[in-house]
């Protein structure tokens, strides 16, 4: 999922969130090493500019997908940002 200024009409965004929701069997040492930056908050941050947060899918059960999708989505005025969810 990627939001924050990415997803707006801005011609020059100013920051790139993402929450990359993984597998249950995902294991981040299995992961390709030209990958593993981006599970790294800090290190994401600094070599992409970009808040990556990361989980495994049987972290939460479905109904509460959405609820982590609304709380991400409230903006801190209450208004309601764009989230676009990027699938293989």
């Amino acid at each position: 999922m990627v939001f924050g200024s990415f997803v707006t009409h801005k011609e020059v965004p100013g920051d790139l969130d993402v929450v990359l929701l993984m597998a249950e069997t995902f294991t981040l040492e299995d992961a390709p090493r030209e990958s593993q930056t981006l599970f790294s908050h800090a290190d994401a941050d600094a070599r992409f500019g970009a808040s990556v947060f990361w989980m495994r899918r049987g972290i939460l059960a479905d109904g509460e997908i959405a609820t982590f999708l609304t709380f991400w989505q409230t903006r801190r005025d209450g208004a309601r940002r764009g989230i676009v969810e990027v699938t293989p």
